[in-house]
């Protein structure tokens, strides 16, 4: 399918590896030029240049913590006239509610719900005065089914769903459009530091957590970062136009829920 987005830009956070590596790689397939960033500057340009070689689009990297004032201007100056944003940041450590106090909110906060809006407001009216853009916010399904030992990142992530489902009605009639991806569990480090966590917590391996975790999921399998980014780059894609506000969720049906 041609996505139609061909030599439009985007601004993908947290895309030297994971779920954000695979949005960019998916849009850099479909033609759009890419600005990357990411804390490690070593692994950023490596990925990027991969992407260079593999798919010949332009790829700009800013290699700064996006949650920071100082490293969203230099995200924000690089990005200036984008068509696309893709928000990602890493999830907050795992642990129980008598674990956590303001200050472990106030972090969460910043990195999964604070640093998303921030970047929506400063890139957003750029693409209404242009009348075309695309706004994917990579939050999780703990949003729609949480998890017990993520409160963090439960709290955060639903705080950003929050405010885009209002945000997104509002700018859908100047041609930007604003939906967010629901991943569950994915072959990524993420998946990696949880499987090691509960391996130590239940003295088995991570292989057996690994597979007691599949077991939960219809699919049998973790998702990939490719089929992801698959649904990222049709989300920011020309035949995306009328999806409003929309959460999409891509857990192998592990959720068990009609809606």
């Amino acid at each position: 399918m041609d996505l139609g987005i061909s030599g439009k830009r985007a601004l993908v956070c947290a895309s030297s590896k994971g779920l954000g590596l695979g949005c960019a790689e998916a849009l850099a397939e479909a033609g759009v030029n890419l600005v990357m960033n990411a804390r490690g500057a070593g692994a950023l340009e490596a990925s990027a240049q991969a992407i260079r070689d593999r798919y010949g689009v332009d790829v700009a990297t800013v290699a700064a913590d996006v949650t920071t004032p100082e490293g969203q201007k230099q995200v924000l100056d690089a990005a200036k006239g984008v068509d696309i944003l893709v928000t990602n940041a890493g999830g907050p450590p795992p642990g129980m509610w008598t674990d956590w106090d303001r200050e472990d909110f106030i972090k969460a906060l910043d990195a999964n719900m604070l640093t998303p809006i921030a970047l929506i407001k400063a890139l957003v009216p750029g693409m209404m005065e242009r009348g075309w853009g695309r706004v994917v916010n990579i939050t999780s399904v703990s949003v729609k089914s949480p998890i017990p030992v993520l409160g963090l990142s439960n709290a955060a992530r639903a705080g950003l769903t929050g405010y885009v489902a209002g945000t997104a009605r509002q700018v859908a009639g100047q041609g930007v459009i604003m939906n967010n991806l629901q991943p569950g569990i994915h072959a990524t480090d993420r998946a990696v530091s949880l499987d090691d966590g509960a391996a130590k917590a239940q003295g088995i391996t991570a292989e057996e957590a690994k597979v007691q975790r599949c077991a939960t999921i219809p699919a049998g399998r973790y998702g990939t970062r490719q089929e992801f980014g698959a649904t990222c780059a049709f989300l920011c894609s020309q035949h995306a136009g009328f999806m409003v506000g929309q959460n999409i969720l891509l857990d192998g049906g592990a959720t068990n829920t009609t809606m």
